[in-house]
């Protein structure tokens, strides 16, 4: 372990030497020594016989670069060796247990690096030694607010190209640190229910941080994927040809293939959004049944559900319901959304009571396809639903089930929130509640996706008789 920790050292003066410029220096001379140093960390830490793992201050170098670097070629350098760095050297990983008899947490130990370096300061986080005072000192780090504040730039769109780039790329490494954080702890909480070990994980600490502007934070995520196709069109983005905030002093082939690595880059982005939210879904999850076994306290910092503040946001705006469920790609979360957005429009039957267990049917796809052929009920939810945002939902939450039925590992979920129905049943009851909602609304016009959902369930309704 010391000589592990000897070698970091001398690998951090000799590369970090590299980054180190005295007087006044030419941008393109900057430019080559960031380069020569993120190659020279490749070389160290991932492609060396011996490899040693990169120090605290190396890493927070390679962060800088990512986020203050001028041009197109250093973004995307320091965001792929910092992303090969966290598959090389990962926090917190399981391994097979070495007894299985014996070991009462099953088929999986963790490992848990305490010292392992992250892109966050989370200020709960309880690092020790010689990593709490880097951590401390660093600038590049980001913290709750930076991380909102990060989301929010995103979502807007309103720097140069190269930053917004940066951005996006910075929003994506965090993002996949998360993720790669929470998942082994998550995998193991399921097995043992250890909710102490998966409420050490960044994403809960930093969820918890009760001066995280968390709503902001959903905002934003739900705009990066809300306006997916508008970027497509620049509409939000200056024109890619538009030299402004690119350096003059730096050669123009810094910053060719800009615009063909755009449309990716952006792509990426709206799918680490997605992560994002549905990380903090399956947390909620988790968090909700560690508390009804009461293993949860006050100081765990519970907020109010996502999926909440997400319906808040979809009822309250939407103009964005659309372009949001078109974007979302996750059937199962979809599809609880969908189920909960309707879940406001209905009245619930009288005898419910807050002990109830179990969903009333109408609160499944099944009872909300029964709903719409009933006039009184259908006509109830119309007056506070447009007909067109029904015909979105409806062809939205099939396009889920169709997703969901296939795959064996969905059978409990989609027996909870699809209903007993067979497929030609529920295929009959899409085609007979988009014809009625085509009755108390004349006026109303199939999109191109709705149509498809129709016809797709006329077919499979025909086949399967």
């Amino acid at each position: 372990m010391d000589n592990l920790r000897k070698n970091s050292h001398r690998l951090e003066g000799n590369t970090l030497a590299i980054l180190d410029s005295s007087g006044i220096r030419e941008a393109c001379d900057i430019h080559e020594d960031r380069l020569s140093f993120l190659d020279a960390v490749r070389g160290a830490s991932l492609a060396s016989i011996t490899p040693s793992p990169p120090t605290w201050k190396m890493y927070d170098a390679i962060l800088r670069i990512l986020k203050e670097g001028n041009s197109l070629e250093l973004a995307v350098a320091s965001f792929q060796l910092l992303t090969d760095l966290e598959k090389r050297y990962p926090s917190v990983y399981l391994r097979e247990s070495d007894n299985l008899e014996t070991d009462s947490s099953g088929a999986w130990v963790p490992v848990v690096n305490k010292e392992a370096w992250s892109p966050f300061i989370v200020e709960t986080r309880n690092c020790s030694g010689e990593a709490s005072q880097l951590c401390r000192d660093s600038k590049s780090l980001l913290n709750s607010a930076s991380f909102s504040i990060l989301t929010e730039e995103i979502a807007i769109g309103g720097h140069s190209t190269i930053k917004i780039v940066q951005n996006m790329l910075l929003f994506q490494y965090v993002v996949r640190s998360l993720e790669a954080d929470f998942l082994p702890r998550h995998t193991f909480c399921k097995e043992t229910f250890n909710w102490d070990f998966l409420k050490e994980s960044v994403l809960c600490k930093l969820v918890a941080y009760r001066k995280m502007n968390y709503k902001s934070i959903v905002h934003g995520c739900m705009s990066i994927i809300s306006t997916r196709f508008f970027h497509k069109t620049n509409i939000c983005f200056k024109d890619l040809s538009d030299k402004d905030g690119i350096s003059a002093d730096l050669p123009t082939s810094c910053y060719v293939g800009l615009s063909f690595a755009f449309p990716e880059i952006q792509r990426k982005t709206c799918d680490a959004a997605q992560k994002l939210l549905i990380l903090i879904m399956e947390l909620d999850v988790i968090r909700k049944e560690a508390d009804t076994f009461g293993l949860t306290s006050r100081s765990d910092g519970f907020r109010i559900p996502i999926i909440d503040t997400v319906l808040d946001e979809l009822t309250y705006n939407k103009d964005q319901l659309s372009p949001f469920l078109e974007a979302f790609g996750e059937p199962k979360w979809k599809l609880e959304i969908i189920l909960l957005y309707f879940g406001k429009y209905y009245s619930r039957p009288s005898t419910r009571t807050r002990r109830t267990n179990t969903s009333p049917n109408n609160e499944t796809f099944e009872g909300i396809l029964n709903c719409f052929s009933n006039p009184v009920i259908s006509g109830g939810i119309l007056r506070k639903v447009t007909s067109e945002v029904a015909c979105l939902l409806l062809a939205q939450a099939f396009k889920c089930y169709l997703s969901l039925q296939h795959d064996p590992k969905n059978v409990a979920f989609v027996a909870e929130k699809i209903g007993s129905s067979t497929l030609p049943e529920i295929c009959n009851g899409l085609v007979a509640a988009l014809k009625n909602l085509r009755k108390f609304d004349d006026s109303l016009e199939l999109t191109s996706f709705q149509k498809q959902a129709l016809t797709t369930a006329a077919a499979l309704a025909s086949m399967k008789s």
